[in-house]
């Protein structure tokens, strides 16, 4: 159900699906052909010495306060990015640290923003860095991938506008007002997350049906839709499920900041954040944060047209990997088997196998850190898109684990692409802080066979923590649990809308592929502030028999569930298990069980 917004925007109708629309998508391959200075391999043969450091490309526009013309070259890029969903372009727009008068950086797909400085408060904004929706018609159900980072904001109006949805995250910002999380008019809208921020003003959440802050201090939170969940956050309201819906842990129980690029004097480093245990408020509020600063002569800065054994070829060496800008088709896995290194993305840095193989794979080592990476299928199906750690993995990981953030997954809209897993992770003590694992319901390449994708995230490693789990519409379950002690603060899930009929769905004498499975054979496991919906559009007389199943044991537990049936296509008959009330007739309403078992 809707609790009521407590501000005095008028309360509006909840988000029932996303609509189609088709844009081309045009893949980029650009071959290189570069020499460097050779070295001896291990095998005493000669190899290329890749330069580590380097300039990070055309579509990396870097400014500072008195570069001519900000405002004019922020609106060419939004103009080109606004409505480009599936398109090749990606961009990042980083400012120097200073302060920046009347701009108002309306950010567009594809398209990052951050500030260059060590905090957040050494880039000022006396402006805005908006999203809305004017071009869906004011729905802001499609506001994907795009992020904003490190900055401060003065908001014009008192108030800033970031009416996001999935793979849209606001990470190290300080807002010095009010955050409106809702379009213009305030419609629909699908969000979303926020992480390691000030809010000093109230949140207003309006219209957007979940979201998730993490290790964060904000002023207040206006209402709840559906799911909001709070881990870590200093002035999160109580925890009060389901009226109003809010499930609020007073602390994270381990968490890591994704690492950024920022420039110390004229030098460019990527400061990597320490690892923190029960962690509340923000990473950066008492001064220096605690972490590491990588040089980028350290990096090898990948530019499109690099290959896949050029990239490995820079791991082996001992380099860590700053994808530019662009989109990078891969005829071999990526593979990050030493410990400690960092793969970090600007401006949705994104990567397709073209013939099946596996985009990344990571070593079952320390420390690895993968972020803001997009990995798109490609057009033969690849067993995996992304693999943390070798099947067996059994080493330990709890005092340098293995994190994933803002590491997304696409299985079609961009044109046609299948793979049987999203993303594998049997390495224990992964952290995956933020991911949108996304089976297209729409664009090009959509069908129930045509991008068909069984199986979102599996986990077989132990001690995995998920932070801010976004996964949806995959053909069989959405997220499959097979590790021990794994641990899930906030999930965000539909299933396929396309499901042609109830056969295609059905599983053994269970009616459907629940959202969320924890393998039989778990005796310990814990979620909080998950939420499945359904949308049978094709044949709303479908039956979900439940959102979530998991073994009825004392150590696996469950706070604050919910299911919807999205505007009655379609219903589940229970919660969890056989637990909990089923979705009833053509409203939305959700069924709700505080905990379980």
């Amino acid at each position: 159900m809707q609790a009521p917004p407590t501000s005095s925007a008028p309360p509006t109708a909840p988000h029932r699906h996303r609509r189609t629309r088709a844009l081309g998508f045009a893949a980029l391959a650009v071959s290189l052909l570069m020499a460097f200075p050779t070295a001896q391999s291990a095998f005493g043969d000669e190899a290329a010495e890749l330069p580590g450091g380097g300039d990070l490309g055309p579509n990396v526009l870097v400014f500072d306060p008195s570069t001519p013309d900000i405002q004019g070259k922020v609106d060419e890029i939004f103009k080109k990015q606004e409505s480009n969903q599936f398109g090749s372009d990606r961009y990042a727009l980083m400012f120097k640290p200073g302060t920046y008068d009347n701009i108002n950086a309306q950010i567009g797909f594809y398209t990052s923003i951050a500030g260059l400085g060590l905090n957040p408060d050494d880039t000022t904004f006396n402006g805005d860095v908006t999203v809305d929706a004017g071009w869906f018609n004011g729905n802001a159900t499609q506001n994907f991938w795009r992020s904003a980072e490190n900055l401060a904001l003065n908001p014009v109006s008192g108030t800033n506008r970031w009416a996001v949805s999935q793979a849209a995250p606001f990470r190290r910002m300080h807002v010095k007002g009010g955050l409106n999380l809702a379009p213009d008019g305030y419609g629909w809208a699908s969000g979303g997350y926020i992480a390691d921020s000030k809010i000093d003003g109230q949140v207003g959440p309006y219209s957007q049906q979940q979201w998730y802050t993490r290790d964060s201090s904000i002023g207040s939170w206006g209402n709840g839709v559906w799911n909001m969940t709070f881990s870590g956050v200093e002035g999160a309201p109580a925890q009060s499920f389901p009226e109003p819906p809010y499930t609020t842990l007073d602390n994270t129980p381990v968490s890591r900041e994704k690492p950024f690029l920022y420039l110390d004097g004229d030098d460019y480093k990527v400061f990597v954040p320490a690892k923190r245990t029960n962690a509340r408020g923000t990473s950066w509020g008492n001064g220096t944060p605690q972490g590491e600063s990588i040089p980028l002569d350290q990096f090898y800065v990948v530019k499109p047209g690099a290959t896949a054994e050029t990239i490995n070829a820079a791991v082996d060496q001992g380099l860590h990997l700053l994808f530019t800008p662009g989109v990078y088709h891969v005829d071999q896995t990526i593979d990050i088997d030493r410990a400690n290194t960092v793969a970090l993305g600007l401006g949705l840095a994104t990567i397709i196998p073209d013939n099946g193989v596996t985009a990344v794979k990571v070593g079952d080592v320390d420390g690895v850190k993968l972020a803001s990476l997009l990995i798109d299928a490609g057009t033969t199906n690849s067993e995996s898109l992304i693999e943390v750690g070798p099947e067996g993995s059994s080493a330990n990981h709890a005092d340098n684990p293995t994190s994933l953030q803002d590491v997304f997954v696409r299985v079609g809209g961009a044109g046609a692409g299948k793979a049987t897993n999203g993303l594998v992770v049997n390495s224990n003590d992964t952290i995956i802080d933020h991911t949108w694992l996304w089976r297209a319901d729409h664009g090009d390449g959509v069908g129930w066979e045509t991008n068909r994708s069984d199986y979102g995230l599996t986990v077989n490693g132990d001690n995995v923590l998920a932070t801010g789990l976004f996964v949806e519409h995959f053909n069989k379950y959405d997220v499959q649990w097979n590790g021990e002690n794994g641990k899930t603060i906030f999930f965000q899930n539909e299933k396929a809308y396309d499901a042609p009929n109830q056969a295609a769905i059905q599983n053994g004498d269970i009616k459907g592929y629940a959202a969320y499975k924890v393998a039989d054979s778990v005796t310990t496991h814990e979620g909080w502030g998950m939420g499945s919906y359904c949308y049978f559009n094709v044949d709303p007389s479908i039956r979900q028999q439940h959102g979530f199943q998991a073994p009825v044991k004392p150590g696996v537990k469950f706070h604050d569930l919910l299911v919807v049936s999205l505007g009655g296509q379609g219903q589940y008959e229970h919660v969890i298990n056989d637990t909990g009330s089923p979705t009833s007739g053509t409203d939305t309403i959700p069924s709700q069980v505080v905990s379980f078992p």
